[in-house]
């Protein structure tokens, strides 16, 4: 296979972002196409860009004959596709289960030997932080926290198993590979976070705080994780900081989570809630209804038990490492990113209710 060229420190070559018709994804792909480099988008979704630098393949990461047609000619992959599923525990129906590992874990897997058996150089790896929570306190955690041993979601449980495999790859057959561990994902395109809020909002379920409202979580801006990404790639060559590295990206604003939604809250006209409920009351309530859920098939609890110990307990990591090994530093403050985002975040609450009146 003929030797494709490298810059040691700025040449990515020919791209595949996985997941890129996500909201990660999409971000991803805009801010590659925009330094003018060549991309090619992976995704079962339907693509919604269209750039004369963007090559599109729609297909399964679980069926090998697409990911090997996504690889094709590829020198470095950003995988970002996954499924975000916060159930979990004994309870957990076995196709739930085999979904998530199908996904998170075997398709992963697919796309690293896939990439292996093309001659890709590079491979970065979108994990989470959760793979190091145990359900106590985290203040300016670092990545030599030990992986939690506690699965009580699929999410952590496969992004632990997948992360792990992807870095014990690193520089089999020559290709490299580090893994990107995100805080709660915000900004424009955002279906996760701010979408999750403005369900319960919309539902009539958004009516108090849960905790006493003063742990804090940090979060990554899309753009900021973007960018921590970007440079981690960069620095993954023969020898580079990141071979085999596990990095913490996020804004480095560590806040309550209620206090970080403010501002939006503020801008939809939307009551700040005052009234606080135990969190641990919360999560014991939504633990039984998850049970219930699978055990009954009843619907499914309006917020997973993991969610509710994400805002209850302190859970916020160190970005030093990042910085000294990668340069990185947050392209944008948390005030900045609002600003930016605020535009998005109203025309998704006006939309949602909306199609909440005319249902």
């Amino acid at each position: 296979m003929q030797e494709r060229d490298f810059n040691k420190t700025t040449g990515l070559g020919y791209v595949l972002v996985t997941g890129g018709a996500g909201f990660v994804g999409t971000n991803f792909v805009k801010a590659l196409l925009d330094v003018g480099i060549r991309v090619r988008s992976f995704d079962r979704a339907d693509a919604t860009l269209s750039h004369e630098n963007l090559d599109i393949v729609q297909g399964d990461i679980r069926d090998m004959a697409c990911v090997e047609k996504a690889v094709a000619g590829i020198d470095t992959i950003f995988h970002t596709a996954s499924v975000i599923e916060l159930k979990g525990g004994r309870a957990v129906s076995k196709e739930y289960r085999d979904f998530s590992y199908s996904i998170n874990v075997e398709g992963t897997q697919n796309l690293l030997k896939a990439a292996r058996a093309e001659g890709t150089k590079r491979f970065i790896y979108t994990a989470s932080n959760s793979v190091v929570l145990e359900g106590k306190p985290v203040r300016n955690g670092t990545e030599d926290l030990p992986y939690t041993q506690r699965f009580d979601d699929l999410y952590t449980e496969t992004k632990v198993v997948a992360e792990k495999w992807v870095l014990a790859q690193n520089n089999i057959d020559g290709l490299l590979t580090c893994s990107i561990r995100p805080s709660s994902i915000w900004g424009p395109g955002d279906q996760t976070m701010f979408k999750q809020m403005f369900e319960q909002m919309i539902a009539g379920l958004y009516k108090a705080r849960v905790g006493m409202g003063n742990a804090k979580l940090d979060n990554s801006y899309v753009h900021n994780l973007i960018h921590g990404q970007i440079l981690a790639a960069k620095h993954l060559v023969r020898g580079g900081t990141s071979e085999g590295q596990a990095y913490f990206i996020n804004d480095g604003e560590p806040v309550n989570v209620f206090e970080f939604s403010r501002p939006v809250l503020e801008a939809i006209n939307y009551p700040f809630p005052t009234i606080k409920i135990p969190a641990a009351l919360i999560k014991s309530v939504m633990a039984l209804w998850q049970f219930l859920h699978f055990k009954f098939s009843i619907p499914e609890p309006p917020i997973p038990p993991l969610a509710v110990e994400r805002i209850a307990v302190d859970n916020y990591f160190s970005i030093e490492k990042a910085k000294t090994e990668l340069g990185y530093e947050p392209l944008y403050t948390t005030a900045q990113g609002m600003t930016e985002s605020m535009p998005y975040y109203k025309t998704l609450y006006k939309t949602m209710c909306e199609e909440k009146q005319n249902r």
